[in-house]
């Protein structure tokens, strides 16, 4: 899954996402770019992608998904 997310302004901001995002079941790996303003999220079942927005919520940014 794929979703842009706003707010970043270091890379900091993309690990504090990662670390909430992986947190989640099924979730295998998240990549977040700051340049990209992206975070990929590798899953091995499926994972709700409100769980996912909601977890980049919980470390202050916003997000929705495009892929």
């Amino acid at each position: 899954m794929e979703f842009t997310v706003t707010g970043m302004h270091c890379n900091s901001c993309g690990l504090l996402i990662d670390d909430e995002v992986e947190e989640l079941a099924g979730v295998v790996a998240s990549t977040t770019s700051l340049r990209r303003g992206r975070t990929v999220v590798d899953t091995d079942r499926p994972v709700d992608p409100a769980a996912v927005i909601a977890a980049i919520a919980t470390a202050g940014y916003r997000a929705e998904r495009t892929r």
